[in-house]
C-alpha cells in the first residue's frame, strides 16, 4: 500500500500558493496516495472523517502545510495522538513572526523557496523553488484580451500593492504616449482602493489612461500571458515570484527587478530576460522603450528554455518526493 500524502489549503481565495500546489500534485500519484484537504483548490479532496481515519491509523502519512492555521490544526491532531510526518513551506521572504517561527520549529521539515529566504529564516530548512506547469503555461499565437484595443500588450500580473512596484511601472510607462498601439495591462487583486486611484492618476497625468487597463484577479491567467509580448515584474519584495516564471514559460520577454525573489536566479540579463534595480524608473523606462523599438532583443524563446530546463513543476515534485521519503 502506498504512503499517503496530504497537501492542505485553508484559504478563502485561490492564490499563487494555490497554483504552486496544484502544479505539482499530478507528479506525486506514482509514489503516494495523494489528497488535498481544505477548500478553493483543485485536486482529489479528502473529508475530515477520512482524514482522521488515516491520521489515527498505522498508515505512513505525510502532511504538507503552507500556512500557520494549517500547521496549528495538524499539531492539534498530533497532540491527540495522530502520527504523521509534518512538512511546512514558508512562502514569504519577510522575517517570520515569533508565532510563525514557533510553528515552523514544530515541523519535521521546513521548506523555503529561494536562497535569501533560506538564509533569513534562522532555522534549518530545505530550498525547493516553485515549478511551472509547462504544458499549461505555453505560448499561443493570436490571443486577444477582450476590451483591449491595442495590438501589443505589456503585462503586469500579481497583487496590486505598493510592494509590487506598480507605481514605478506606471511612471516608466509614460513613454507609451509615443506608442499608441501598445497597452499596459495590470491583472491582480487590489489590496487598497486608494492605491488603485493613485495608479489611475499617474496614467492620466502621463496621458496614457486610454492605454492602461486594470483587470481583477483571475484563475484564467494563461491567456493574458499568451497575449503579452512583454511582462514586467517591478516588485520591491517577493516570496518567490511564480508569475515571472509563468510569463517566461509563455515566451514573454520579461523585465524584472534584480535580486528580488527568484528573479536573478531565473533571469540572466540580456540572455533570457532583463533586470533592473527596484524603483529605478529611468532604468526600467529605457529597457521598455528599447524593447518596443526592437533595439533590445525579444527573449521569450530563451526564457521558456530556462523554465523547461530548470523550473518545470516535475522537477520541483521530484525534489519534494525525495524530502517526503527521507526517514
Amino acid at each position: 500500500m502506498k504512503p499517503v500524502l496530504i497537501h492542505t489549503h485553508f484559504h478563502k481565495r485561490k492564490t499563487g500558493v494555490t497554483r504552486s500546489i496544484e502544479n505539482v500534485l499530478p507528479f506525486f500519484n506514482e509514489d503516494f496516495e495523494t489528497y488535498v484537504y481544505g477548500s478553493n483548490i483543485d485536486g482529489q479532496h479528502i473529508s475530515t472523517k477520512q482524514l482522521k481515519s488515516i491520521l489515527f491509523s498505522d498508515r505512513k502519512t505525510i502532511v504538507h502545510c503552507h500556512r500557520n492555521n494549517e500547521i496549528i490544526r495538524f499539531l492539534f491532531y498530533r497532540f491527540l495522538g495522530a502520527k504523521f510526518k509534518l512538512v511546512a513551506t514558508r512562502h514569504a521572504e519577510s522575517k517570520p513572526s515569533k508565532l510563525t517561527l514557533f510553528l515552523l520549529k514544530k515541523a519535521d521539515v521546513v521548506i523555503t523557496l529561494i536562497k535569501s529566504m533560506s538564509a533569513n529564516l534562522g532555522i534549518k530548512n530545505e530550498i525547493v523553488g516553485h515549478g511551472v506547469d509547462v504544458n499549461k503555461f505555453e505560448s499561443k499565437v493570436n490571443v486577444k484580451i477582450a476590451g483591449v484595443s491595442q495590438e501589443n500588450i505589456i503585462l503586469n500580473a500579481g497583487r496590486v500593492r505598493k510592494a509590487k512596484g506598480q507605481t514605478t511601472l506606471l511612471q516608466a510607462s509614460k513613454i507609451l504616449q509615443n506608442y499608441k498601439n501598445w497597452a499596459l495591462v495590470i491583472v491582480g487583486k487590489v489590496d487598497k482602493p486608494e492605491y488603485l486611484k493613485e495608479l489611475r492618476h499617474i496614467a492620466k497625468d502621463s496621458n496614457i489612461e486610454d492605454q492602461v487597463y486594470f483587470f481583477n484577479e483571475t484563475r484564467d491567467i494563461v491567456p493574458f500571458y499568451q497575449a503579452a509580448k512583454i511582462a514586467i515584474a517591478p516588485s520591491f519584495s517577493e516570496g518567490f515570484s511564480l508569475v515571472t516564471a509563468e510569463a517566461m514559460s509563455c515566451e514573454c520577454t520579461v523585465i524584472a527587478t534584480k535580486n528580488v525573489g527568484v528573479h536573478s536566479e531565473l533571469i540572466t540579463h540580456k540572455k533570457n530576460g532583463y533586470l533592473f534595480e527596484a524603483g529605478k524608473i529611468n532604468e526600467l523606462q529605457e529597457l521598455l522603450e528599447n524593447c518596443i523599438k526592437n533595439e533590445n532583443s525579444y527573449l521569450g524563446k530563451e526564457a521558456r528554455k530556462e523554465i523547461l530546463l530548470n523550473w518545470a513543476a516535475e522537477k520541483e515534485a521530484k525534489k519534494l518526493v525525495n524530502i517526503y521519503k527521507l526517514n
